[in-house]
């Protein structure tokens, strides 16, 4: 067989430590450079989005994520509308009648001269039905009367009552056997006189 001349590619090095022609060991290391590289770009991305949509929606809330020193967020609480205050106001328009529910001769008519010095019409004075009254009441058949019926009831130091019982007049004050109010000083009872207190003094 012929043999065939030697070269430099039949003569192996003494160190074989190379592999391949041009690649070397890998560093140590490497690899936890490129996971920390894809973390951080990771976490820019993320708080990118975050801080986005803060901006455009402005409804992220993070009440609640930290556990337990976060706080939820209370249902609203409705506020009440407030009652309108009703303010006592004289009506010079409005027809008012004064019924003596006592045995105290005069007194309807004593209350009515009151009622005309304080701004209001002259009203219709008469006995009322029963001389045994109790209690002392301006009465006001319209809630829109209201305010008329408080301005009477401060003036004469009595209670105002809304009822229909008494329809034909704006205001109808009945004198009780309580009242100490304009008109009451210097009259006495009739000593129980069943005809009705202001029997002379009505007409």
């Amino acid at each position: 067989m012929a043999q065939h001349t030697l070269d430099s590619f039949d003569h192996l090095p003494a160190s074989t430590s190379r592999v391949g022609a041009h690649r070397g060991p890998k560093p140590r290391g490497r690899g936890w450079i490129v996971f920390a590289w894809a973390a951080l770009a990771t976490a820019l991305l993320v708080g990118a989005g975050v801080t986005y949509l803060a901006v455009v929606n402005n409804s992220i809330q993070f009440d609640g994520v930290f556990g337990a020193g976060s706080t939820s967020s209370a249902a609203p609480v409705e506020t009440p509308t407030p009652t309108p205050t009703v303010t006592p106001a004289v009506d010079p328009a409005a027809t008012v009648t004064v019924l003596n529910g006592t045995d105290v001769a005069g007194l309807a008519s004593a209350v009515g001269e009151a009622v005309v010095a304080n701004g209001w019409a002259q009203p219709t004075v008469a006995n009322a039905s029963e001389t045994d009254v109790a209690t002392s009441t301006v009465y006001y058949a319209d809630p829109a009367s209201e305010a008329a019926a408080l301005a009477m009831s401060e003036q004469l130091g009595v209670p105002a009552t809304l009822s229909s019982a008494f329809p034909g007049a704006t205001l109808t004050v009945v004198i009780g056997a309580d009242y100490a109010g304009p008109g009451s000083d210097g009259l006495v009872s009739s000593g129980g006189d069943s005809s009705g207190g202001d029997s002379d003094t009505v007409g």
